[in-house]
């Protein structure tokens, strides 16, 4: 793989604004939401897309959560590297799975969120 993907959720107000966010970010990756994407020609598979945002790097390699959001600034150059460096290193980056997980299980009541965000996976839209 040439060029770097991130797949979000393209159903949820709240990831949907967070990738606005990363689109500022001098990112030179594809943005694709998984209700878009060819899931097994990138590895992976819809459960794990519905679950997590997910990072897939030109060697094909998928990270999910915090681990993706951490591979992301790390490809985005100085300043940002250095961030996504720091949420690579063991301690931080079990705060950073722990700080996801809380954030993805609260998102419908985050800034930018929709009422599609409240519902479990398999009842938003697309499901």
């Amino acid at each position: 793989m040439a060029t770097p993907v991130l797949i979000y959720d393209g159903d949820c107000g709240f990831c949907t604004r967070s990738v606005r966010l990363a689109e500022k970010l001098p990112l030179r990756a594809r943005i694709v939401a998984w209700q878009e994407a060819d899931l097994a020609a990138l590895g992976t598979t819809e459960q794990r897309a519905r679950h997590e945002v997910l990072w897939v790097g030109e060697r094909g390699r998928v990270r999910g959560g915090a681990d993706a959001v951490a591979a992301l600034l790390r490809h985005c150059g100085l300043p940002w590297s250095v961030p996504g460096t720091l949420l690579s290193l063991p301690v931080l980056r079990s705060l950073a799975a722990f700080a996801y997980r809380w954030i993805a299980a609260n998102r419908y009541r985050l800034p930018g969120s929709t009422p599609a965000c409240a519902l479990p996976a398999d009842q938003r839209p697309g499901a």
